[in-house]
């Protein structure tokens, strides 16, 4: 676990520093750390894919 958490902190100061020096953009880096998610399969994943669903449902009552 230990070893999760830390390569955890840093892949995200890693995505930090290239959002910030601007060599990936936001919807790039948004969709790798989606894709993450949903491979992993983690505890959290549950509540990331309720708030995707939520906004998939307000994306179709807009059209």
């Amino acid at each position: 676990m230990v070893v999760t958490l830390s390569a955890v902190a840093l892949f995200g100061v890693l995505t930090f520093v290239l959002l910030r020096s601007r060599y990936v953009g936001p919807l790039s880096a948004l969709a790798v750390f989606l894709f993450g998610f949903f491979t992993a399969d983690t505890g959290a994943s549950t509540a990331i894919r309720a708030a995707l669903g939520a906004l998939l449902d307000a994306a179709q009552s807009i059209s």
